[in-house]
This record gives C-alpha cells, sequence and structure tokens, in this order.
C-alpha cells in the first residue's frame, strides 16, 4: 500500500512538471486573432524573402526586441517574456495550429500587431520587405 501511494504521488509530481514545463508550447493553439483582409491572407511573397535576414531580424535584430524573446529560440511560444503573456505566443512548432495560419495572415499580424495579446505590430521598425524574411524563416524552419 506504501508503494502504490508514493508511485501515485511520483505520477502526479512528474505530471505537473511535464504540464507546466510545455504550458507554453500548447498545441493546438486555439486563437480568435483577426482575420487578414481577404487580399492580404492570400498574399505570398516568401518566395523572393531572405531566410537569413528573416532569422537574424527573429533571433536578435528586431525593435523593439527580438522575436524570439517572446517566441523562444525554438519558435515553441516559450521565450523569456513570453513564459509571462496570457495567451502564450503562437508556437510556430505546432503544425496543428500553423498549417491554418496562411503566410499573408503571418505577415498582417507582424505588421498590424493582435489586439488581445501581447504582439505588437512592427509597422514603423520593419520594412515590408524584412517581415517576409521573419515570415519566410519562420515558416521554413518551423512550419511544415
Amino acid at each position: 500500500m506504501k508503494k502504490r501511494f508514493i508511485s501515485i504521488i511520483t505520477l502526479m509530481f512528474l505530471a505537473t512538471i511535464t504540464s507546466s514545463a510545455f504550458a507554453g508550447g500548447k498545441c493546438p493553439q486555439p486563437r480568435k486573432t483577426k482575420a487578414a483582409p481577404a487580399n492580404i491572407a492570400k498574399m505570398d511573397k516568401t518566395g523572393s524573402a531572405d531566410s537569413e535576414n528573416g532569422k537574424s531580424i527573429y533571433l536578435k535584430k528586431a525593435k523593439p526586441m527580438a522575436c524570439k524573446v517572446c517566441h523562444g529560440k525554438n519558435g515553441d511560444g516559450t521565450g523569456k517574456l513570453g513564459k509571462a503573456l496570457k495567451p502564450s505566443p503562437r508556437n510556430f512548432a505546432c503544425s496543428d495550429t500553423m498549417s491554418h495560419v496562411s503566410a499573408g495572415q503571418m505577415f498582417y499580424i507582424i505588421k498590424k500587431g493582435s489586439p488581445g495579446t501581447g504582439m505588437v505590430g512592427h509597422k514603423k521598425s520593419l520594412k515590408d520587405k524584412e517581415i517576409w524574411d521573419v515570415v519566410k524563416y519562420i515558416r521554413s524552419t518551423w512550419v511544415k
């Protein structure tokens, strides 16, 4: 009886640690993000975008702070600041979620922001070409 009790307590403890460790990386992530206008949602300029420049922007160049601070180095929504945000930042590594998000929708959110979340718009700090570079980096790295 004592072994069973210890086993149950251990399992409960491990389940708590595991669920909190993956809380930011939840998959799928239900959202009620405003849809981009149809003409923008259908847009995809990633073909001519520069993934390496997008990576540089994502990891360190974006202002006021790099994308990784919230979205995490691995794109899973578990960046240092992202852990404190409600809702948690988008988990780019979640194919169940990201398979429904167009390149144009990503462009729109990066440019305009997403009200009700911590995602600020970058229309003043990033040029459209740079936003497409970031979209290409995210999609070529995590979105499969």
